[in-house]
């Protein structure tokens, strides 16, 4: 991808519409910006509804809790 965005003088970047669409990011999405080297990883922070299922399977016994901590 080689488009660019220009920080505003009130710390604002317009997200190229290329990006937006290839993305599907919507208005009002939120992000979390990640400091990865030199640089910042912008990632959607996930709805509720799209982690519904994402444990399915998992064994909830015999799991660390903080009653065996120091």
């Amino acid at each position: 991808m080689s488009d660019t965005a220009t920080l505003s003088s009130k710390f604002q970047i317009s997200i190229p519409k290329t990006v937006r669409t290839a993305r599907q990011w919507k208005a009002g999405q939120e992000f979390a910006f990640i400091p990865k080297g030199t640089g910042v990883l912008l990632v959607p922070v996930p709805g509720v509804m799209e982690l519904a299922g994402i444990a399915k399977g998992a064994k909830p016994r015999n799991y660390r809790d903080r009653k065996d901590r120091f």
